[in-house]
């Protein structure tokens, strides 16, 4: 899908037909919308498809006509009736005239410039709108980040009650979420350095400290995702060792029980041979003299097994 839009006294507009200062949105383009675009425009149909592919890295290129940034942008996805956090490259294309962002989803980066929700936006300062664009995908990595802290919290309080599998295969699919953003905002990181010392795009004085927050907020982004990894890879390993430690003291709970019964077993079984001479097989009240027997060595087992530290 492709669509166009460009600033008219300040308020954003989709125009039917490209001219200068526009702003051309390639959302999970065709091949044709693709041909078509790279020979109208003549930008390499390799760059363009760049943004396409899930796994392009983070990098800044610059071309004769033209300066290509592929970013990594936060997504959603549904995977088996959950939402999944994950990450998907978003594409920037800077001409003379011209404005280009390629990427597979309809991304919220994107759609609050196209409903005319940023102040101080206009398609046609497009060093500005593409730092607008850095900052805005700074703000979406904090949101997803906040979102992923907020959903850890919540299976942390489940676990205290249940401690299922359940709980701990969604713990690990945060931690894995979070290892995602946290590669993608470093890999980001490193193309803003390069902006920084880039000329290919024109840097104007007022939209330097726009280029600082957008950095400054990437950075803040980058610890908040290795705190919060810290934290939820400290609780996964935490309830990991009172499940096992749950564990040992279940079997160790039944090792008891299996040698307090293995007394009167052994009692019962020595005066229940099928031989002559066993003592009180002819003393009416045989039976349940061999049962006091029993009770009397099971009650000084468990007492000797319950002074026993190792049983404690």
């Amino acid at each position: 899908m492709v669509r166009i839009f460009k600033t008219i006294d300040g308020q954003i507009h989709k125009i039917a037909e490209p001219v200068e200062g526009s702003w051309i949105v390639l959302t999970h383009p065709s091949q044709e919308e693709l041909a078509t675009i790279s020979d109208r425009f003549d930008i390499d149909m390799d760059d363009l498809k760049s943004a396409l592919d899930e796994e392009e890295r983070s990098r800044i290129q610059v071309e004769e006509n033209y300066t290509l940034i592929i970013l990594d942008i936060p997504v959603t996805e549904e995977q088996q009736g959950k939402e999944v956090f994950n990450t998907i490259p978003f594409g920037i294309i800077i001409t003379d005239d011209l404005i280009f962002t390629v990427c597979l989803v309809d991304t919220p980066v994107l759609t609050v410039f196209m409903d005319g929700r940023v102040r101080s936006f206009s398609t046609q300062k497009k060093t500005r709108f593409l730092y607008q664009m850095l900052y805005r995908n700074a703000e979406m990595f904090l949101q997803f980040l906040r979102i992923i802290d907020k959903k850890s919290g919540e299976i942390e309080k489940k676990l205290h009650i249940s401690q299922r599998n359940q709980e701990l295969i969604e713990m690990l699919e945060l931690e894995k979420s979070l290892v995602y953003i946290t590669t993608s905002l470093r890999g980001n990181e490193m193309v803003l350095e390069k902006l920084m010392r880039n000329t290919s795009i024109p840097r104007y004085e007022d939209d330097e400290e726009l280029l600082e927050d957008v950095i400054i907020e990437n950075k803040q982004a980058i610890e908040m995702g290795k705190i919060y990894s810290d934290i939820l890879s400290g609780t996964m390993d935490a309830f990991a060792s009172v499940i096992s430690n749950n564990l040992n003291i279940v079997m160790k709970f039944l090792s008891v029980i299996t040698i307090v019964l293995t007394v009167p077993t052994i009692v019962t079984s020595a005066f229940g041979m099928n031989v002559g001479g066993i003592p009180l097989s002819t003393h009416p009240w045989g039976f349940w003299i061999i049962c006091g027997i029993s009770l009397i060595f099971t009650f000084l087992a468990g007492i000797i097994i319950g002074k026993n530290k190792y049983f404690k």
